[in-house]
């Protein structure tokens, strides 16, 4: 008897379940509550009927909105738009064509009227902030092309005004739906406070890298020196600068570090100037030798003719006279300077050979009389030196 009431219990508590899953999906579907039994049949016709209602107006809005489409394309070249504007005009008529698709769909399936104007107006702020996103890009940059700034700075506020739309988009549609913006604006300062804090060294490397980029001592594409590091500018972003080597390296630096050290930027005038030592002996003419060296940078391509170059005597030293060469290159030629200045270097030497103009090594020379009678245990140490003396280059007995 127990047995039988447990069963039954059992058997009636998953009936009322089944009831309640029948009844909630009724109402889900528009039936009334206050009905006593369920009419499925009348339910399904006024389900049909919606549906039909919803694909007529998608009809509808389908075919208006390929009529739009068609429009463009007939009057593009008429109202002549490039294919920047055509591709932000058809992204904004798909939005619309969207939104009255949703919109359409909302009213026909029993949702609130509140709800479905507050969603008209978020998808109209939404648009609006779209807009002004696609096209802030271009209008950016038409500014500063107009004040002569450069690429960085056009990045960076790109950045800057994109993340701020997106803040400002997000906080006009939320606030269509009845969201306290100002509670949720101070909750996002707290965060940030927080996240500040915990962030220091970011925070350092991005507050850098707005200031590198306004001051713009140095650009996207210069050839700049920091402490061991030569190579070209690549990317200066928000948080690091990325510099590429003459080897094919990038080096990537974080700003706070570029900020705080010497910067040499060799790029920043039209033209650079660069110089080598070389070195002839004593008894060669320096006329002959500056004449020589002059010619081989004539020559040679990356050597700039304006400004002149020049070979003075910079040191008379212990081996030789010395000449200090100095010339001028392009920016562009820059990466290449210890290739030219090898070429350079070859190219004198064998000028030099070629004129019989000798390049000195360092040497020893021992100077003895020739009159003196020395013992016979020293005798061989100066034949030896008199040899040495006789057949040094340098070398004249007085």
């Amino acid at each position: 008897m127990d047995e039988a009431m447990s069963i039954a219990s059992v058997t009636d508590f998953f009936k009322e379940i089944i009831r309640d899953l029948h009844t909630s999906l009724y109402l889900a579907l528009g039936g009334s509550i206050d009905e006593e039994s369920l009419n499925w049949s009348s339910q399904a016709v006024e389900l049909a009927s919606t549906g039909i209602k919803i694909l007529i107006l998608l009809a509808v809005l389908g075919f208006f909105y390929w009529l739009a489409n068609y429009i463009l394309r007939q009057s593009k070249t008429k109202i002549r738009l490039n294919d920047r504007r055509t591709k932000i005009v058809r992204s904004t008529l798909r939005y619309i064509w969207i939104v009255a698709s949703l919109i359409a769909i909302m009213s026909q399936i029993n949702i609130e009227p509140e709800t479905i104007k507050a969603t008209a107006k978020a998808s109209t702020w939404a648009g609006i902030y779209y807009v002004l996103w696609a096209s802030s890009g271009q209008i950016i940059h038409k500014v500063l092309q107009h004040y002569g700034l450069n690429a960085s700075i056009e990045q960076l506020l790109k950045n800057i005004l994109s993340v701020l739309l997106l803040v400002l988009g997000l906080a006009s549609v939320m606030a269509q739906f009845g969201f306290d913006i100002v509670s949720l604006v101070a909750g996002l300062g707290i965060v940030g406070l927080a996240v500040g804090f915990a962030a220091q060294s970011t925070l350092a490397n991005f507050i850098a890298g707005i200031t590198i980029l306004l001051e713009q001592s140095f650009q996207v594409g210069d050839w700049i020196h920091i402490n061991d590091t030569e190579g070209r500018v690549v990317l200066i972003a928000l948080r690091t600068t990325h510099i590429l080597t003459r080897d094919n390296i990038t080096v990537i630096i974080p700003n706070s570090n570029v900020a705080s050290s010497e910067v040499i930027n060799l790029t920043s005038k039209n033209f650079i100037r660069f110089d080598i030592r070389v070195r002839i002996a004593f008894e060669d003419d320096i006329e002959m030798a500056r004449q020589e060296i002059l010619q081989v940078l004539s020559d040679t391509d990356a050597v700039l003719k304006r400004p002149e170059t020049s070979a003075t005597v910079a040191e008379i030293g212990e081996y030789g006279v010395f000449f200090i060469v100095r010339f001028w290159v392009k920016p562009a030629a820059v990466a290449r300077i210890p290739k030219i200045k090898e070429v350079l270097q070859e190219e004198i030497k064998t000028a030099f050979d070629a004129a019989s103009i000798s390049t000195p090594y360092p040497h020893m020379r021992l100077l003895m009389p020739k009159d003196v009678d020395y013992p016979i245990a020293t005798k061989p140490f100066a034949t030896t030196t008199q040899v040495l003396s006789e057949e040094a280059p340098l070398a004249q007995d007085k």
